[in-house]
């Protein structure tokens, strides 16, 4: 740790006063600098590797225990303490999938407005076919509902509006 230490900060200070403070000998740490990586040390950058592929490749969903039993499946061993602790290190977290929420409620009284296009949103000119929507957006201050009218033809939005509540009168 203290080898490591000297080596990350050897532009800003001297080697030898860094030596001296830490307590170690130069000599302790040029060898430290020139001598190969212990079996585990290796076989920990291997299975870093492995692991950062393994995580990528399942788009940062996998955590500690579904990475473990992945590199299980291809053969390499290793426990699942391991794989906990080498992610770690390497701040590697799983990204918890948001569960789907239904938010939209056809079982309504309210008046639905005729299909008139039947689909169809294909426009040969302009000002022919417009469409419009209503979602709502999540801000610091709570919902905002957004209305939107858009003109087919050129797909342009030609008129927008925004409010606090999803009343019904909002105005485009």
């Amino acid at each position: 740790m203290r080898y490591r230490f000297i080596d990350e900060h050897k532009k800003a200070w001297p080697v030898t006063l860094m030596c001296g403070v830490l307590g170690v000998s130069r000599s302790g740490y040029y060898h430290w600098t020139t001598r190969e990586l212990s079996r585990s040390r290796l076989a920990n950058v291997v299975l870093d590797r492995q692991i950062r592929e393994m995580f990528a490749a399942h788009r940062q969903r996998y955590g500690t225990p579904r990475i473990a039993e992945a590199l299980h499946d291809e053969g390499i061993t290793c426990s699942q303490n391991r794989v906990a602790r080498r992610m770690g290190v390497m701040g590697l977290k799983a990204i918890p999938a948001k569960k789907f929420k239904v938010t939209t409620d056809s079982a309504h009284a309210k008046p639905v407005a005729p299909d008139r296009l039947e689909q169809d949103f294909h426009a040969t000119a302009p000002n022919q076919k417009w469409t419009s929507d209503v979602t709502y957006v999540w801000t610091n201050e709570g919902w905002l509902y957004l209305a939107v009218v858009m003109e087919l033809y050129s797909r342009a939005i030609v008129g927008w509006s925004d409010a606090p509540s999803d009343d019904t009168t909002i105005g485009v």
